[in-house]
């Protein structure tokens, strides 16, 4: 299966948090899935981290990335395609990092990884943990 992990998944992750459920570190530790993570999250974590939202963004961008890369995640960049796939998401969550990821996953495909209920109503093939 090929997952793109939500930027939270993803910190979750690589900081060994409780907060990452049994199913979610099943999915991306099963050597069978493909793990990615987007740009977007990089730049979410980029503009948060500065913005000293450091609860939710506990490590500045390029450590994260540092960390992903070690990890052996695949890094996703944005296209041209996935810009335009946000023309025609419906409008269930403002955030703008979010609606990326959602435009990406649903473009690819891949299977998105998350802890939003907003984010996995936008598809059956969002995997909420």
């Amino acid at each position: 299966m090929r997952l793109l992990l939500d930027t939270h998944v993803a910190l979750w992750a690589i900081t060994d948090s409780r907060r990452l459920g049994q199913a979610a570190k099943t999915l991306i530790g099963d050597p069978a899935n493909r793990v990615s993570v987007s740009a977007v999250t990089i730049w979410e974590i980029a503009i948060k981290h500065a913005l000293c939202r450091r609860g939710a963004m506990p490590l500045p961008a390029a450590a994260a990335l540092g960390y992903f890369r070690a990890s052996g995640y695949t890094l996703l960049a944005i296209q041209p395609a996935h810009a335009l796939a946000l023309e025609h998401l419906a409008d269930l969550h403002a955030d703008p990092f979010d609606r990326m990821l959602i435009a990406q996953a649903l473009t690819e495909p891949l299977r998105l990884v998350t802890h939003d209920p907003l984010v996995a109503r936008y598809s059956e093939t969002i995997i909420r943990v």
